[in-house]
């Protein structure tokens, strides 16, 4: 058989199974997340229901920027305690606008981040291709840099970005004593400090402070709207004044000044009505389902299993086990088709030989799961990998 060959019959079961996954999500009757990025069109618009709680809708409607889109940003620049803030389509591209700011303004091009941040695994090296800028690369392994990695780093950069929380090494985050030293590090170097904060919004359980605390150790930081607040997409780039006017040109230059917007801008408002006030439960509820999950892995006969980080520091987390990523991707849909239950319903990934991880995330749908739910879960899970007694259908 061709190597093309070999590629279409891979790329097909690929599709099979993403078609096979996404019937299962579709039927399940439990499972911890019900993302609305899963939902059906009708779903997604039933969003927007509560719009008229949350926005006068017999308001003229944004154009290029104003009306709505105004009071988004309003909302937000108080409530993460900046002087002002300014809404962009896409975090990608109020990040690009953010540093290539702070980079004409401390004439550095050089942005410090690590080696796992979003700019680096998910945006196709943007920083160096679209907005001239040169990404170094600082801290290692899952955890963000540290002080020490700040301060003694061996070339010079303008601006230190930290993701809060850094998604890629399991949602994880510093302690508040640590990010506070991380900065104070960076500003001894007279670097600017911007905030990746697409997932901010869930780090005050964790930190034990508000946002605008949080927020206010930053020069700049950027949120997300689509991740855990539910809303269509978009984002929003928060600092002082000066920044944010210059960044509306740098928006305008990058395609982003969109003629109305308010789809988008009102289910952010309803996030941060409905689903921001929500989220230190999913958090608490998250350090649950990773203690169940770990006694379940364990009395199912499967001690190498790891979560990480052991406590969760936001409402997500990583859960690792000793198999091939398409035999647990296998076990986790064939579990949902059989039961009902969709226990871990994110892809699988390689993280190495007969080594996987997947991303947990407990959100509203996992409130009303109990301990022994998740142990019993994870039972039915691992009855399903190979060479594992399936369970007895009475059971």
């Amino acid at each position: 058989m061709s190597d093309t060959a070999d590629q279409s019959d891979e790329q097909s079961a690929e599709e099979r199974m993403r078609a096979r996954r996404a019937a299962a999500f579709a039927r399940a009757d439990r499972t911890l997340e019900r993302q609305g990025l899963r939902g059906t069109l009708r779903e997604r618009l039933a969003v927007l229901d509560a719009a008229d709680e949350v926005y006068d809708l017999d308001q003229q409607a944004d154009v290029y920027g104003n009306g709505v889109v105004t009071a988004l940003e309003e909302r937000v620049a108080a409530l993460l305690g900046m002087e002002a803030a300014v809404f962009f389509p896409t975090g990608t591209m109020a990040q690009q606008v953010a540093l290539r700011c702070w980079a004409g303004r401390t004439g550095d091009r050089a942005v410090a981040l690590h080696p796992l941040a979003h700019p680096m695994v998910h945006e196709r090296d943007a920083l160096d291709q679209v907005s001239g800028l040169r990404p170094v690369r600082i801290g290692a392994a899952h955890r963000l840099p540290t002080a020490a990695e700040i301060r003694d780093f061996e070339e010079p950069f303008g601006t230190l970005m930290l993701e809060l929380p850094l998604r890629e090494a399991g949602f994880v985050l510093p302690s508040w004593e640590e990010l506070t030293s991380a900065v104070e590090a960076a500003r001894e170097r007279d670097a600017v400090v911007h905030f990746d904060g697409a997932r901010l919004w869930e780090t005050t359980v964790h930190f034990g402070r508000p946002l605008t605390e949080i927020a206010g150790l930053a020069d700049s930081v950027y949120v997300s709207f689509y991740k855990s607040l539910e809303g269509f997409g978009g984002a929003v780039l928060a600092g002082p004044r000066t920044l944010t006017e210059e960044a509306r040109a740098w928006q305008h230059r990058y395609g982003g000044k969109l003629f109305q917007q308010f789809p988008t801008v009102l289910s952010a408002l309803v996030g941060l009505d409905r689903e921001l006030p929500r989220l230190p439960d999913h958090v608490r509820h998250a350090r649950v389902v990773a203690d169940a999950l770990r006694d379940g892995f364990a009395e199912a006969g499967l001690p190498w299993a790891r979560l990480h980080p052991a406590e969760p520091h936001t409402h997500q987390f990583q859960v690792w086990l000793p198999y091939d990523s398409d035999v647990l991707t296998e076990a986790a849909v064939r579990q949902a088709e059989e039961t009902g239950t969709y226990l871990f319903t994110g892809w699988w990934n390689r993280g190495g030989p007969d080594l996987s991880y997947t991303e947990v995330t407990v959100s509203a749908a996992g409130l009303d799961w109990t301990a022994d739910d998740v142990r019993a879960a994870v039972r039915e899970f691992a009855a399903r990998l190979p060479g594992r007694q399936e369970p007895h259908p009475g059971r």
